[in-house]
């Protein structure tokens, strides 16, 4: 008799899978402003880590492509919870270990940026192969824990940098290790199904002769930019830009963008059915705009605030939702589309905040002259849904 196979294993272990990539994406720049007091580091290299983070996963994500079907997906989100483990608990050593800190934190974040890039290739295919009902809306739902791994990732970090001090923050980086290491477990004894038939799957030259393909990769380097870029500066916008408190800064800063965006996610992971994922997309293309205009412009702290905040809201569906599309749109597409998308969406994640960085460098370090720069990351967006929702559905 056949046991019945228990898929909500494999949706707690991608669940926390995505928390994992939160706390990779999201611990370090809290400590932007405390890397730049204490070890002198420029605001153009503080932006080199996020540069180096989303390299790395963009890399990881191209290999992926060739190398995931082969060894086998356990082995690969296995391998993913190791590193990324690995990399949080060097946080916590490696650094101070070097006469130049900062390769010591590049060294930790390229560490846990391997993991994450192949969190990021395969939980998604992994909920997808499963045999539920609504995949689009399950993997909003699934990316909306992303967003509350991030929401735990700033809470807990800044109770306890005000218990204890920040200067504790080599102990926080040891704490949210456990989580991934943990998280080993699960994936080594959770039901993981193959994506597409073997030998049906679309290789990568089908793929990249593939118009629609293409757009779909437009579309991800604008989701991951228009996410990313006002995601990874929130902190440091916060506290520089608008003059506010660190504890201020984080809580509503990073923190009411990730608590927005999960809402965004957990709202159309319940009620997706009823609305048409295009014209959501667009929709929050045309919100996600005026909320760059507004933190890029608003002289009153709370104001400039609430515009980062409701900016998570607005990109909360681009990511998931670019997938989902080209999910429905290439159904065969496999793993090699899945990687190409997320190297596409952290070519962005690697180019939004660079690009806010180096503008707000340029700007005597007004890092509200280079948010104001990323208006253009949600209006290629809302064109290329425009035109997707036009030709393919």
């Amino acid at each position: 008799m056949e046991v019945e196979k228990n898929y909500k294993k494999t949706q707690l272990a991608c669940y926390l899978g995505f928390v994992t990539q939160a706390i990779c994406a999201n611990f370090v720049p809290l400590l932007f402003i405390t890397f730049h007091n204490t070890y002198n580091i420029s605001f153009g290299k503080l932006a080199a880590i996020s540069t180096v983070f989303f390299v790395t996963q963009l890399v990881v994500d191209f290999l992926c492509a060739g190398i995931v079907d082969k060894l086998g997906y356990r082995v690969c989100v296995i391998a993913a919870e190791i590193t990324s483990g690995l990399g949080l608990a060097g946080l916590a050593v490696l650094p101070d270990l070097l006469s130049v800190p900062f390769w010591g934190i590049l060294v930790c974040v390229f560490i846990y940026a391997v993991g994450s890039g192949l969190t990021e290739v395969l939980v998604s295919p992994i909920v997808e192969a499963c045999p539920f009902e609504n995949k689009d809306t399950m993997m909003s739902l699934l990316h909306s824990f992303y967003c509350w791994g991030w929401v735990g990732v700033v809470l807990c970090s800044t109770a306890f940098f005000t218990v204890f001090g920040i200067e504790k923050w080599r102990i926080m980086a040891l704490i949210w290790s456990v989580i991934p290491l943990y998280n080993i477990f699960n994936f080594a004894t959770c039901p993981i199904e193959p994506l597409v038939e073997d030998g049906k799957s679309m290789t990568m030259p089908q793929l990249l002769k593939t118009k629609a393909f293409w757009i779909f990769i437009i579309l991800m380097i604008c989701a991951g930019s228009s996410e990313i870029a006002m995601g990874q500066w929130a902190s440091a916008y916060a506290e520089s830009a608008l003059h506010v408190s660190k504890t201020v800064g984080d809580l509503a800063g990073p923190c009411g963008f990730a608590v927005c965006m999960g809402i965004s996610r957990l709202l159309y992971g319940k009620f997706g059915e009823k609305v048409d994922l295009t014209i959501f997309m667009m929709a929050s293309g045309v919100m996600c705009l005026m909320c760059y205009l507004v933190a890029g412009l608003a002289n009153i702290p709370w104001v400039g605030l609430i515009g980062c905040a409701l900016c998570g809201f607005s990109v909360g569906i681009m990511w998931p939702g670019s997938i989902s599309i080209s999910s429905q749109i290439l159904p065969t597409g496999g793993t090699a589309m899945f990687a190409l998308l997320a190297l596409a969406g952290d070519f962005g994640g690697a180019m939004g905040p660079a690009i806010i960085g180096s503008i707000s460098e340029k700007a005597a370090n007004n890092l509200q002259a280079g948010v104001l720069a990323g208006i253009g990351f949600p209006i290629i967006l809302v064109i290329s849904v425009f035109y997707i929702r036009n030709k393919y559905r």
